[in-house]
């Protein structure tokens, strides 16, 4: 239908649009990796006693179905139940585990096992208000028509094919890397955990190692706010690769101009939405090109830049606001970083905004005509690298309000500010860096930051023992200044008592030696003075010591 309509068009503008839109080549992931569900037609249905009669007719293809109630007695009905007072479920297409319990009883009862005599039920169908699973997208084979969506005709339709083996793609790519969430038992980043409105994420425990985000991709539902969100890139989104995105709206847009097409808007639509893209484009004029993505937010705030530096008078998302409220609210915080940062170059903010289609029945949006007259050619590198490269571009053309300004408390740019004083340079914060932004040179005692591989995460914080550093959100505007090594603190090297060799900063040595030696096990000088060698020293120190008294290996 999209292809048809583009294709109606005679303006300049809009014949411009459909030869990019025909004509550019959208690179894909032709086999994609994938998860299996298996059902085999095991339907649960929580109902309430209004509801009891009229299902029982409705899911004859079904292998059973099994009703459950919560109520306190048995209801008088012609319809066989089972009866709780509390429950819990979990799970998604045929592996749904429904947990009850009885009000004069502390037992609980998985229910699948003794209605149906099988591990799991397949499907679930639930009438309950409050919804067994609470989360905003639903798993798979779960109809929460009780909070009013979907709709029971519609899920009843549904759940009647629910039988057979289906097969899922694995919408994303997970790069552990360069996950910034979680190092040496110290947690910082939780944006993509925060931002799934399928519970799919989780931080799991790891002992020794720390924590690990997990992606659960039987829950997965691949809705995208999860890469976007993602301040590394160590999330990806996987039908297609964000770059491989970029790379079609950037052709698209060259295209576009080649054919004289002028001020060009991307407009990001869903492409389970056709129906309501073209509803859209109808009252939008012939310079709005559709790029169709599998979900709004699978593209993240590097691409939409890119897009402004190569020719894009505007980025728009065609929204709803019936989206889940996960989803709106991720969109539009990455929208409002992307706008202080258009503020800070001078640009109208409007440049990237959400475009929400319900308000298209009563209003015109509002459309920018003057191109920026920035191209930057194809952006490469990673998440950041991409990022950064369309902010320098459009920085060249339009100055900086100012070299650095705060951005909203929350966003993965800004540096880190040392307080000299308190910082012993033990070099937890290096440890735990996940994307090296502090970092080490050599043996000297020193720690050095680079602006610009920043992300905010908090993991230096976490992971002070002094509390001597202070992370500040902030757009460092001068290259130069973002991308260059900053010395943030230093000393000179401690040498060894015995040895001269340079092994710690000469700080950290006076610091332990000033708190240890009111401990009853530094009491004698001989212990306080050996904090002042290097490793090897102080074990031989120990040993000639209880080779003159062999009383001091109690001691030791």
């Amino acid at each position: 239908m999209l292809k048809d309509f583009l294709a109606q068009s005679v303006t300049l503008n809009g014949q411009a649009r459909n030869y990019a839109f025909t004509h550019t080549l959208e690179l894909s992931n032709l086999i994609p990796p994938t998860v299996s569900y298996e059902s085999q037609g095991a339907l649960l249905v929580i109902a309430t006693e209004q509801n009891l009669a009229q299902l029982q007719l409705q899911f004859a293809q079904m292998a059973s179905v099994t009703f459950a109630l919560e109520a306190k007695h048995k209801v008088d009905t012609s319809v066989d139940a089972y009866y709780f007072t509390s429950a819990q479920l979990s799970g998604y297409l045929g592996q749904f585990i429904f947990t009850v319990s009885q009000q004069d009883t502390l037992s609980k009862i998985d229910l699948a096992p003794v209605a149906i005599a099988q591990p799991h039920f397949d499907v679930v169908l639930d009438f309950s208000a409050q919804s067994y699973i609470n989360t905003e997208v639903p798993p798979v084979g779960y109809f929460p028509v009780g909070r009013g969506y979907p709709s029971l005709d519609d899920a009843v339709e549904e759940i009647n094919a629910l039988v057979g083996t289906f097969d899922k793609p694995k919408f994303f790519r997970l790069d552990t890397d360069k996950c910034a969430h979680s190092s040496r038992g110290v947690k910082g980043c939780e944006r993509c955990i925060l931002s799934c409105p399928a519970g799919a994420l989780t931080s799991e425990g790891r002992d020794e190692i720390g924590y690990k985000i997990e992606i659960n991709p039987f829950l997965c539902q691949g809705v995208g706010t999860c890469a976007t969100s993602c301040p590394t890139g160590a999330i990806e989104y996987a039908l297609p690769f964000p770059n491989e995105t970029q790379g079609y709206i950037e052709r698209t847009l060259k295209n576009y101009h080649l054919q004289g097409g002028e001020n060009p808007i991307v407009l990001f639509c869903s492409a389970e939405h056709e129906t309501y893209n073209l509803m859209a484009l109808r009252v939008l004029p012939d310079n709005v090109i559709p790029i169709v993505v599998n979900e709004l937010p699978s593209v993240g705030i590097d691409t939409w830049f890119a897009a402004l530096a190569n020719g894009a008078t505007q980025v728009l998302f065609a929204a709803s606001r019936r989206m889940p409220a996960t989803i709106i609210r991720v969109l539009n915080e990455e929208v409002s970083v992307a706008q202080t940062l258009l503020r800070q170059l001078g640009i109208n903010a409007g440049c990237i905004d959400v475009l929400y289609l319900e308000d298209l029945r009563s209003s015109k949006p509002t459309l920018f005509e003057q191109p920026l007259q920035v191209v930057v050619g194809e952006v490469e590198g990673d998440k950041r690298a991409r990022l950064f490269q369309a902010l320098d571009a459009l920085a060249t053309t339009f100055v900086p309000l100012q070299q650095q300004v705060a951005l909203p408390q929350g966003a993965p740019y800004g540096s880190v500010e040392c307080d000299t004083d308190k910082c012993t340079l033990c070099m937890a914060c290096v440890a735990v860096c996940p994307t090296a932004a502090l970092h080490n040179e050599g043996q000297s005692p020193m720690l050095n930051f680079i602006e610009q591989d920043c992300v905010q995460c908090g993991l230096c914080e976490g992971a002070c023992p002094e509390d001597a550093l202070n992370l500040t959100p902030r757009m460092n505007w001068d290259r130069s200044s973002r991308t260059t090594v900053a010395t943030i603190n230093k000393d000179e090297p401690a040498l060894c008592l015995t040895c001269q060799k340079p092994f710690a900063p000469k700080s950290m040595i006076s610091m332990l030696q000033t708190k240890l030696k009111d401990n009853s096990h530094f009491s004698d000088d001989a212990a306080i003075r050996r904090i002042a060698m290097c490793e090897d020293c102080r074990v031989a120190d120990i040993y000639q010591e209880m080779a003159k008294d062999p009383t001091k290996q109690l001691k030791y």
